[in-house]
């Protein structure tokens, strides 16, 4: 039986006395787009940022692709294939698109530490810079300064970005946060084409891009994961109704 692309056992996190997750089960599959809602303070960026490595664990277990990540540092686990986007965008902004998106796949491609190599000199990487651009449709910006992009285009750069080294588990924090309808359309439609093949873990508060693009949901409250299913499953669970969606058991 294969493993799920990402696995959590029991993992809870405390700051202090403050419990923030707790006891968070969850089981993701390859290939699966999976979101994770709830309120303001619920804990899920904090649940990503254990995944991630950014906060240790205070207990519990991760594993990605079968393999316990628990113990590992953030670029150990970026380089056994996951990698994730923040709520605030994270980009070098005096480079350029195409220099933001080479850098970023440089290790992927086995390039290592080097002060003397050049890199327009490689130009495998140029090449795949050039092809994450294409299908984050920022084409015509390429040799813009990311500084001057619009703050969809930035958001799209950071996608990319967060593509560019090949991770087959992605995590995208808020990823439409701040945008216009018609931007969240575009995202939208960017996620789900660059997404294809790969495992999408998303927090999001939009919930028509929830309900849009999940396969699964699950909805965390107060740290703790209350449901999972479908979109339609959790369009009908009467707890996330009363907890999160705004319909009392009575109105349900």
């Amino acid at each position: 039986m294969t493993a799920p692309a990402l696995r959590l056992v029991d993992v809870s996190k405390s700051f202090g006395r403050t419990e923030i997750v707790r006891d968070v089960n969850l089981e993701v599959s390859r290939g699966e787009r999976h979101a994770i809602i709830g309120p303001n303070g619920a804990g899920k960026s904090t649940l990503f940022n254990l995944i991630s490595a950014r906060f240790p664990v205070s207990s519990g277990r991760i594993e990605l692709n079968g393999d316990d990540i628990t113990s590992l540092r953030a670029f150990e686990i970026n380089r056994r294939g996951l990698s994730r986007s923040f709520q605030i965008t994270n980009i070098f902004h005096n480079l350029t698109v195409f220099d933001n998106v080479r850098c970023a796949l440089l290790w992927s491609l086995g390039y290592r530490y080097s002060f003397w190599r050049r890199l327009s000199a490689l130009a495998d990487a140029g090449e795949r810079a050039d092809e994450v651009i294409q299908r984050i449709g920022l084409r015509r910006r390429r040799d813009t300064l990311a500084s001057t992009l619009s703050y969809a285009e930035q958001r799209a750069l950071e996608i990319g970005v967060t593509l560019a080294g090949g991770a087959d588990v992605v995590l995208l924090d808020e990823p439409t946060a701040g945008m216009s309808r018609s931007e969240t359309e575009e995202a939208v439609a960017l996620i789900r084409r660059v997404s294809e093949g790969k495992t999408l873990v998303m927090v999001e508060h939009d919930m028509g891009v929830v309900f849009g693009l999940a396969d699964r949901i699950s909805v965390l409250v107060y740290g703790r994961i209350i449901a999972t299913g479908t979109p339609a499953e959790i369009r009908a669970n009467p707890a996330v109704q009363e907890a999160y969606l705004g319909t009392s058991r009575a109105h349900a």
